[in-house]
């Protein structure tokens, strides 16, 4: 489904239903140089048991044109301004990755547009390595590589996946591929400059989840459950599962976000 938020055309996947502005949203967002088909999992759940669902392409992500935000802060302003070109007072925001310093930057700093915050994969500051950075501005192979490896739990190089014959890392990969130029550096530099207030987020008063992966090679557990920490009154959950938790552990992840939501919504 197609939307024009500031002033480009914008993309966000439906999860297969019509969407409902009557219904409770959940927007999800989607880390460095991925897309909306991270969340395919959770999509269609949700859309298929009683929530619209959006999940969105930042601008020059998946079917999204226009130029890389180059910061934190401007997807975030992004995310506010689609909440509201698709017609919603607020949404149930979820980021993993990058995608969380967005979620998280979204309801600091735009706090009646989100309803509340699921957080997967967080850590702040999310510090990125020099030799990570470098690749990715060299536009090298190595890059890709290097997400696809450090970004899931080491048993999934053996091919493990809850779609038989579907492999983690070569999918993962390839999306990472199909990005567009440049696209992986400009989101690692703005995840590495991001910084929020420990102030900021003892006064975030959002009901929030926060999600780690105990195999997670890219933000460790303990900087998920320093996050949570942060936060009053959020709740931390530690999965079996690398930083690809959405489908590495799809169930799981489902599982908790489904729970999450359905206390705030009966």
């Amino acid at each position: 489904m197609r939307f024009i938020v500031e002033g480009y055309p914008a993309y966000a996947y439906t999860g297969g239903r019509s969407f409902d502005t009557q219904r409770a949203t959940v927007l999800f967002v989607h880390g460095a140089a991925f897309d909306h088909s991270v969340w395919q999992w959770q999509s269609r759940y949700f859309a298929n048991h009683g929530f619209s669902v959006l999940a969105v392409d930042l601008p020059a992500h998946g079917r999204s044109p226009g130029d890389a935000r180059t910061s934190i802060g401007a997807m975030a302003r992004w995310v506010a301004a689609f909440i509201e070109a698709a017609g919603l007072a607020r949404a149930h925001v979820a980021g993993h990755s990058m995608g969380s310093l967005v979620a998280l930057e979204t309801a600091l700093a735009h706090r009646d547009r989100v309803a509340s915050l699921v957080l997967l994969g967080a850590a702040v500051p999310m510090a990125v390595g020099e030799p990570f950075l470098a690749a990715a501005r060299d536009r090298s192979d190595a890059a890709f590589d290097m997400e696809a490896v450090w970004g899931h739990a080491r048993h999934a190089a053996l091919a493990t996946s809850a779609v038989p014959g579907v492999s983690l890392l070569g999918a993962s990969r390839s999306l990472n591929a199909r990005s567009a130029p440049g696209v992986l550096a400009t989101d690692l530099a703005a995840c590495h400059a991001y910084r929020a207030e420990g102030a900021a987020l003892a006064a975030l008063d959002l009901p929030t989840l926060v999600l780690g992966g105990q195999r997670d090679q890219m933000t460790p557990l303990k900087a998920g459950e320093a996050v949570a920490a942060a936060i009053p009154g959020a709740r931390f959950l530690a999965l079996d599962a690398g930083h690809a938790m959405m489908s590495e552990a799809p169930r799981e992840v489902t599982a908790a976000l489904r729970a999450h939501y359905t206390s705030l919504t009966r």
